[in-house]
């Protein structure tokens, strides 16, 4: 059966699809309902960053595939991702209940629009579950202010590819974390060297502040903090194992380091 050829089926025979995100890491930060959808899922397609302690909350009867991204496994990401739509689309039509299951967020650099308008333009219900991204649990975990009262009333999620984006796009978030404006930086260790001398080419003092926590949530959680002039060193000799996600501004650094105000 072709995909063009869902509209024609019956709507008892369609099954619903569920995205959901799995969280940082932790089965315990795993959301009531994306838990209830896991253990009613007759298939689950999971990312590489998706605990086994969450996996092994899905029925016994699921079928589990794996379509994560593999270091090094040379599939381009196009092809992956249809492939993973072509995969949510099968299972639909098979009536079959799936369950698409995503580290952090979906909405959170997840790629969980482009499955919901492929679900939606070929006539399959789809709901979405939240998901604690990766940023904000780091934030509450560490104990670091991202947004405070008199300190910061913004801040800005951007991925490690903000390096590489335009001159205008890289402009307007200078602008942010000039004005206090706290960065969460995704995806970020590869091009740390690059987003660091981009910042301190923009006029940023060397002294700003920087966490790193590698492996959020996760046994073996890992906070490292620096600077700007430090922080490539302080990574490149700790090698913490990934992901990592950083934290970086004036007050984005953890509660005791922090001056406390009336």
């Amino acid at each position: 059966m072709t995909a063009d050829s869902l509209s024609g089926l019956p709507s008892e025979t369609v099954a619903m699809v569920t995205i959901a995100g799995a969280g940082p890491g932790d089965p315990e930060l795993l959301t009531v309902k994306a838990m209830r959808r896991l253990q009613q899922a007759g298939a689950v397609l999971y990312d590489s960053l998706v605990s086994d302690e969450i996996l092994a909350l899905a029925s016994d009867d699921a079928e589990l595939v794996h379509v994560g991204k593999r270091c090094g496994d040379g599939v381009d990401q196009m092809e992956r991702q249809q492939m993973i739509n072509e995969l949510m689309l099968d299972y639909a039509q098979r009536g079959v209940h799936c369950m698409r299951l995503k580290a952090g967020d979906p909405f959170v650099f997840g790629r969980g629009v482009e499955e919901v308008r492929f679900l939606k333009e070929h006539g399959v219900p789809v709901e979405v579950i939240p998901g604690i991204t990766a940023g904000i649990a780091a934030a509450d975990l560490l104990h670091i202010p991202i947004t405070e009262r008199y300190r910061s009333s913004s801040v800005v999620f951007s991925t490690g590819h903000a390096s590489d984006c335009s001159l205008d796009e890289f402009d307007a978030l200078i602008a942010l974390l000039k004005e206090g404006t706290p960065l969460v930086l995704y995806m970020g260790l590869k091009n740390l060297e690059r987003i660091v001398e981009r910042l301190l080419a923009s006029g940023f003092s060397p002294a700003l502040p920087v966490s790193a926590v590698a492996r959020v949530s996760m046994p073996g959680q890992q906070l490292l903090t620096g600077t700007l002039e430090t922080i490539c060193g302080i990574m490149y000799a700790e090698l913490p194992s990934t992901p990592v996600v950083f934290l970086m501004g004036e007050h984005a650094v953890p509660v005791s380091s922090l001056p406390t105000t009336s």
